[in-house]
């Protein structure tokens, strides 16, 4: 509703995880390194978690359209599936054909399959988003699909995402063999205020604003202090502002027009009654988090 009042191309704040919006943070580019130095090296999973609305599905897309057409990549969204669902799921994506849904068939179909993509020099992704939903069995018969290798490597790469709960899950003892597999594992941090910055101007730009600076410095403070750095959260308080900016016909959003977007945000989820520190926190340094190397064993 608001595009033509600011001159936009479309809305830049959508809550879907559109990919030529992917904004390539310190934190996001080095979680897709990490998806590719796994596929270099084929062998072990990849788990990378990461707040709700921290931009992990975006991660993911923005890869999968990086690849060239000697990967193929499978992906699976919906993750409250059974072992062999899960199976099936598989199949589908990759365009496998099977005549049987008993599971031998099923394994039978994707190792022949995996073992003629290797012969053809074509790697073979699964990607399975919101992994924190995977029962310890499904686990378990994700951790056997590792089994389909050959001497020297394996035939697919698996990379778990999901939310945090996905790396306690991953600790219960049940899941030991899983955890020995694990190549390397990455949790995306939140935006830090600097980036944050970044992450506004750089959605501006792609929708055709001259300059990205619609909002002001006091305006990203207060959207920073609400979202404390987390992409949807950015994107679900940015987009509320500029619809209030249409309504009190201003093209520039300063500090009383964000905090009326946050107010009535926390007026929606009820958070309004609760306490809410007040203090603005500028320029916070980033915290370091590296991907962590796990040995395989």
């Amino acid at each position: 509703m608001y595009e033509k009042f600011y001159g936009f191309s479309e809305k830049p704040f959508n809550m879907t995880p559109d990919t030529k919006f992917f904004y390539p943070s310190p934190k996001h580019e080095e979680a897709q390194n990490c998806i590719i130095f796994a596929i270099s090296q084929k062998s072990g999973f990849v788990v990378i978690t990461g707040e709700i609305g921290s931009g992990k599905t975006t991660v993911c897309r923005t890869l999968v359209n990086k690849l060239d057409i000697t990967t193929k990549v499978a992906m699976i969204f919906n993750t409250y599936l059974g072992r062999k669902d899960l199976l099936t799921a598989i199949l589908e994506d990759l365009g496998i054909e099977y005549k049987s849904t008993s599971k031998t068939h099923l394994l039978s179909a994707l190792n022949k399959y995996l073992v003629k993509q290797a012969e053809d020099g074509i790697d073979v992704i699964l990607i399975i988003d919101e992994a924190q939903n995977l029962t310890s069995s499904v686990i378990e018969e994700i951790r056997m699909l590792s089994n389909f290798e050959t001497e020297t490597e394996k035939l697919i790469q698996i990379v778990l995402v999901g939310q945090p709960e996905l790396r306690q899950k991953l600790l219960l003892p049940k899941l030991e063999q899983f955890r020995q597999r694990v190549l390397l594992q990455y949790h995306i941090e939140p935006l830090s205020y600097a980036e944050t910055r970044g992450y506004i101007k750089y959605r501006l730009l792609k929708v055709g604003s001259p300059y990205g600076e619609i909002f002001t410095r006091e305006a990203i403070d207060e959207i920073y202090k609400y979202s404390k750095g987390v992409p949807r959260l950015i994107n679900l308080v940015c987009n509320h502002a500029l619809i209030n900016g249409v309504v009190y016909d201003k093209r520039k959003i300063d500090v009383e027009i964000a905090r009326e977007a946050v107010r009535e945000l926390l007026r929606n989820t009820g958070m309004d009654s609760l306490n809410i520190k007040q203090d603005i926190i500028v320029s916070p340094q980033p915290t370091a988090h590296s991907p962590q190397f796990v040995q395989e064993t």
